[in-house]
């Protein structure tokens, strides 16, 4: 639950209201899952492969995917 944590506190939210916001909207918070990179996007809900602008990987993953909500 680190980089899901980490996500919340970025958009100065608890987790659970910004699963609820992600849940009823187009797009949504999104992390890279690699260690040591914190890179944050706006990405599509379903995203589990976006490319980090950091990295160069395809890393970047929503918080829906991180809670195991999608």
């Amino acid at each position: 639950m680190g980089k899901l944590k980490q996500l919340a506190d970025y958009e100065d939210l608890d987790v659970m209201e910004m699963l609820e916001q992600a849940s009823y909207d187009s797009v949504a918070p999104g992390i890279c899952d690699n260690p040591g990179c914190d890179y944050v996007a706006t990405v599509e809900p379903d995203c589990d492969a976006g490319e980090c602008e950091i990295c160069g990987t395809f890393t970047v993953k929503s918080c829906l995917i991180l809670a195991g909500l999608i």
